[in-house]
């Protein structure tokens, strides 16, 4: 029995599209609720000041691997923001700010595809989208939550650890993921 492949880019959305996104935003959108204690843990240390930055690349996932898996435009944003719609809606103590966070962080995400022309869903794809998301949800908390009141060294050390997080969870763990998929024969390799 053969199992069925994911195909490589086309321009429009088709139902299997559909629903891989959506059960890759359950799947995620639980991950994320689960998660939350993972932060609310180091925010109770004196880890406080970093618990966001340390955290945020597992919260940023359902995008990029959105958008290697479906290889369409705007799989990333649309992704990242179903995922964080199911968090809230499993009663998660943001509420409604998941959705704004959501967009900010699968918008950021997006770019570093979009710099491709969305033609490289690939490692150089997903490192570009760690870049740009890193910039635009640092940019946004720099604003939301409070990080212009911190010294400039503690804000490029925030920056710094915020891109290796992104990187090792969104860049390479979805990578991993990627071939995991195209190894079990569940992903094309185009």
């Amino acid at each position: 029995m053969k199992l069925p492949t994911i195909k490589s880019y086309k321009n429009h959305w088709n139902i299997h599209d559909v629903i891989l996104i959506s059960l890759i935003a359950v799947f995620f959108g639980i991950i994320y609720q689960v998660w939350n204690y993972i932060y609310y843990a180091l925010a109770a240390t004196p880890l406080k000041p970093y618990a966001n930055d340390l955290t945020l690349g597992v919260w940023l996932m359902a995008g990029p691997l959105s958008a290697i898996l479906i290889k369409k435009r705007n799989a990333c944003l649309i992704g990242e923001l179903l995922a964080a719609i199911i968090e809230m809606f499993l009663f998660s103590s943001w509420g409604v700010g998941n959705i704004i966070s959501g967009f900010v962080q699968g918008f950021g995400s997006e770019l570093g595809f979009a710099f491709t022309g969305y033609r490289k869903f690939n490692g150089w794809g997903l490192f570009l989208s760690t870049i740009t998301s890193t910039i635009i949800t640092f940019l946004w908390d720099l604003f939301q939550n409070g990080y212009l009141s911190y010294p400039l060294q503690m804000l490029i050390t925030l920056f710094i650890i915020r891109f290796i997080s992104i990187g090792l969870f969104s860049g390479i763990l979805v990578a991993a993921i990627q071939k995991l998929l195209i190894r079990t024969k569940v992903l094309n390799n185009a």
